[in-house]
């Protein structure tokens, strides 16, 4: 059991990605407070075994601060709360780069800021922070807001890894390509033709094929857990080879 003994929040995890992550570390013997904004999304942990759930904004301060509190020991925090804009620079609007930078980049910052006391109290913790291919790794068409915004992801995440290295906190990055979830189908379905937007996506990966979200939560197994102690400040992309 990889992960045992490990107290573990995370947030957006109601579905997609943080999901599937909650349950690859449970399955890994951890015990992990389950956030997400949507408390229906929640209701899916019924009867699931050292799972704790709770409603959580992470662009509300207080409500950070709250929760942080209410959990005894935090051995590591995975930031997987995000938004996703269309279009280029010329489409941008000052309020999607406020909101888009205020859930992506403020939103970790604040989680972070929460937690860090507790893990430099209890010696040490582990921070895994959801950025993306299309950010500093890669630009990607129309995901100008989007793009900008997990760049800073990528920097906050080595200014932290900086920081504290010598305080036992690692602090990492994953950078997912094309994954097919939830949020992904909400915004091919937006599309005036979903069937060709589906189309497109599945296009700009090499594979050939969207990921799962189930293909994401290993390395965020791995980062939580004692194996990857000598690691931090990286982003790491599961790309499905799109940065080759």
């Amino acid at each position: 059991m990889r992960l045992k003994n490990k107290n573990i929040l995370v947030t957006a995890a109601g579905q997609g990605i943080g999901h599937a992550a909650v349950m690859a570390m449970v399955a890994e013997g951890a015990t992990v407070w389950a956030t997400d904004v949507n408390p229906e999304l929640l209701k899916g942990y019924a009867g699931v075994a050292n799972v704790h759930t709770a409603v959580l904004d992470v662009m509300n301060k207080d409500d950070i601060q709250k929760q942080v509190a209410l959990i005894p020991r935090i051995d590591a925090l995975f930031n997987c709360a995000g938004v996703v804009h269309g279009g280029t620079i010329l489409q941008a609007t000052d309020k999607d780069w406020d909101f888009a930078f205020n859930l992506n980049a403020r939103g970790q910052f604040w989680m972070i800021q929460a937690v860090l006391p507790k893990m430099l109290e209890q010696g040490g913790g582990s921070i895994i922070n959801m950025a993306s291919v299309c950010s500093s790794v890669r630009g990607l068409p129309n995901r100008f807001i989007y793009g900008a915004s997990k760049a800073a992801v990528i920097g906050l995440t080595k200014s932290v890894a900086a920081d504290f290295v010598a305080k036992g906190i690692r602090c990492n990055a994953i950078c997912p390509g094309t994954v097919d979830t939830p949020s992904l189908q909400d915004r091919i379905n937006a599309e005036a033709d979903p069937v060709q937007a589906r189309k497109n996506f599945i296009a700009r990966q090499p594979m050939g094929r969207l990921a799962q979200a189930h293909e994401i939560a290993p390395i965020v197994v791995f980062l939580a857990s004692d194996e990857s102690r000598f690691i931090t400040g990286n982003a790491y992309s599961i790309d499905g080879g799109m940065t080759i």
